[in-house]
């Protein structure tokens, strides 16, 4: 989650776009060619903006400062929500009765769940609890939660134990969130556990979907899936930039907007 951004004046506001738009860090010289105004100009602004702790100073360039700590689920879940059904609606139509499918535990993939509910004898992985509760004992499925111990925030399960089930089970879609989706490092999630089941989810898996909403894009989190997970499919609600439309491409994955 990015923090509140509290700005003085408008070229401010122009340097954090800026920031934005170059997936969070940049140099001062880069900016200052971007906005027209010398380099001492930029660092003015930047002074400013590192006092109400927006940005952070480095040698030659400048940091957006991020959140690394996510909301809980309830809360993630709120954020965005009509947005996040309509991508679950459409998530949900490429699954079908009887097939396997891998889940996570983020907020847009709860919907995913929840939509699910309508499906019979599906075969199901997962590590959230949430999940498991939305599709065990409906419609004759199989539900096969992760074990390890379930994290407060978002009754997820990591681990040893939940990863050993994941790399067991072999299923044909395997559905992903992400925390934010950046065109140098593609897609990110907060938790390097989350990460590291997810490239294991993915292995394992025949088809891999990400699903997100536009606040995600030019975001950054601290941990980074890898270039190399092959994403068959994005789902998105609005057109991203086309950095990031050049990053998928160069992926080759699918990019399906639901507006």
């Amino acid at each position: 989650m990015t923090k509140t951004r509290k700005t003085t004046n408008q070229r401010e506001e122009e340097i954090l776009r800026a920031l934005q738009q170059a997936g969070g860090s940049c140099r001062v010289s880069y900016l200052a060619g971007r906005l027209g105004v010398s380099n001492e100009t930029i660092r003015r602004n930047i002074r400013t903006l590192e006092d109400a702790q927006v940005v952070r100073k480095v040698h030659g360039g400048v940091h957006l400062v991020e959140d690394v700590n996510e909301l809980p689920l309830q809360s993630r879940m709120d954020t965005h929500a009509s947005e996040k059904q309509r991508l679950a609606i459409e998530v949900a139509k490429t699954i079908s009765d009887g097939d396997s499918v891998f889940l996570d535990v983020g907020s847009t993939t709860a919907y995913v769940a929840q939509e699910l509910r309508q499906r019979s004898n599906l075969f199901v992985v997962t590590n959230s609890v949430l999940v498991a509760h939305a599709l065990a004992s409906r419609n004759n499925n199989r539900v096969f939660l992760a074990g390890g111990e379930l994290r407060p925030h978002d009754g997820g399960a990591f681990g040893a134990e939940a990863l050993d089930l994941v790399r067991r089970l072999n299923v044909q879609f395997a559905i992903f969130s992400a925390g934010a989706i950046n065109a140098e490092l593609g897609f990110m999630l907060h938790d390097l556990e989350e990460a590291n089941l997810a490239r294991v989810a993915a292995a394992n898996a025949q088809v891999r979907i990400v699903v997100a909403d536009h606040d995600k894009f030019n975001k950054r989190a601290p941990v980074s899936i890898g270039k190399d997970t092959n994403f068959e499919v994005f789902y998105t609600d609005a057109q991203p930039p086309q950095a990031i439309k050049d990053m998928l491409k160069a992926m080759d994955t699918d990019l399906i907007v639901v507006e």
